[in-house]
């Protein structure tokens, strides 16, 4: 499910376990700084093995891309505009994936939970990160 602002932007992206169904799913458009595809793997399947190459960055200014994977528990997520109004809330399960590309998050665990977080990089720290809304 995509979550967009009156503009039409994709501000988060909500993705639920049982909605990948194909091999792989890219989630979210390659213009954006964070990459998230989901796989859908059979047994036995493998790639070629690899490494990836550094690449010399083309952005001139960027944001911090953020995605939450549940592992275990329920999360409840607030998804806010870029103005800070909030623009939807949801229910997060095991397997559920949260993709915050712009506007505001928040998540509330409703019970004890596991996630793992992906964000764009380098953390230069808070002042040069995020602001409270």
């Amino acid at each position: 499910m995509e979550i967009r602002d009156d503009l039409g932007h994709v501000l988060h992206i909500l993705v639920r376990k049982q909605d990948i169904t194909e091999p792989r799913v890219d989630l979210v458009e390659s213009t954006n700084f964070l990459q998230v595809a989901a796989l859908r793997l059979s047994a036995g399947k493998t790639f070629i093995p690899h490494k990836h190459l550094w690449q010399t960055n083309f952005f001139d200014e960027r944001i911090a891309q953020e995605s939450w994977v549940v592992i275990s528990g329920n999360v409840e997520v607030f998804y806010y505009d870029t103005e800070g109004n909030e623009i939807h809330r949801d229910i997060l399960t095991p397997g559920d994936c949260s993709i915050t590309l712009e506007g505001g998050h928040n998540y509330r665990a409703m019970d004890e939970a596991i996630v793992y977080e992906f964000k764009t990089g380098p953390y230069e720290g808070k002042e040069f990160d995020k602001v409270d809304i």
